[in-house]
């Protein structure tokens, strides 16, 4: 029986390219995001090209417990059970100091990327523990492994508590058939990054410059993440941007010239 997936935040981004990996690899795949357009915009887009069966969407807000727990009891009255959920669903601020950054949106950040994470989390491993098992990622960023960067003191300590959330519940549940896993997709350019730099094009241009060292498209990353989470039987983090890869991408990048922002 192929895999039942969860991603939130799968309308775009590595959520998007994550959700047509496992399609095209016969799972079952439920999208969503919090605009009920987007979903169907993207369940109509992958039903011309995978098995429409075996795609479902629902919108709501996961940074609501109940919104959640609407998610996954979604995702069982259609396909029976959840194999694997993927916090994928984030936010991010624009680079400015913590400072001067709105109030409004430093709420929208940590409920999304930290209490959002926190309520699914809860939510499904209860599910899975009933259900017999299954396997729930939780997505790193920038600030997971405790850098630091300016400009992202909202996002990086949402996703540095993330890291230490997610390590707790492996504690936890190691006793359990439920598995709690890390993914790590390493520098992609997707929306989220590139408006972090909105208004700063001399910043951004400076950026490029790292980006195009050890960044990744969309397209790049998400097959090899796709593949090695259905072959993940033992909760081990998935990464793809390993310490072997990013000496290789500097020691190369001399000569291995890539632009990874050309249209």
């Amino acid at each position: 029986m192929s895999k039942v997936i969860v991603i939130t935040g799968s309308t775009k981004g590595i959520g998007y390219g994550l959700a047509g990996e496992f399609l095209k690899r016969g799972c079952r795949v439920v999208i969503n995001s919090r605009k009920q357009v987007d979903v169907q915009k993207v369940e109509a887009e992958f039903a011309s090209k995978y098995p429409k069966e075996n795609i479902a969407g629902f919108a709501c807000d996961v940074s609501k417990y109940e919104d959640n727990q609407k998610l996954f009891d979604f995702a069982k009255s259609k396909f029976g059970r959840v194999d694997i959920w993927i916090n994928n669903a984030g936010l991010s601020m624009i680079r400015k100091m913590f400072w001067e950054q709105p109030v409004e949106r430093m709420k929208e950040v940590v409920d999304t990327n930290l209490l959002g994470v926190m309520y699914a989390s809860q939510i499904v491993i209860n599910e899975m523990l009933k259900q017999g098992g299954g396997q729930l990622y939780n997505m790193e960023g920038l600030g997971s492994d405790g850098r630091i960067a300016d400009g992202l003191a909202v996002y990086g300590s949402t996703k540095r508590a993330l890291n230490y959330f997610t390590k707790s519940l492996q504690l936890e549940t190691k006793n359990t058939p439920v598995q709690v896993c890390l993914l790590s997709p390493g520098i992609v350019v997707t929306d989220l990054l590139i408006q972090d730099y909105e208004g700063m094009p001399e910043k951004f241009e400076r950026a490029k410059k790292f980006f195009n060292i050890l960044g990744d498209k969309v397209e790049t990353v998400t097959p090899y993440l796709a593949e090695k989470i259905l072959e993940n039987k033992d909760g081990k983090k998935v990464a793809w941007l390993t310490t072997p890869k990013v000496f290789m991408r500097f020691m190369t990048a001399g000569f291995n010239k890539r632009n990874l922002f050309n249209d």
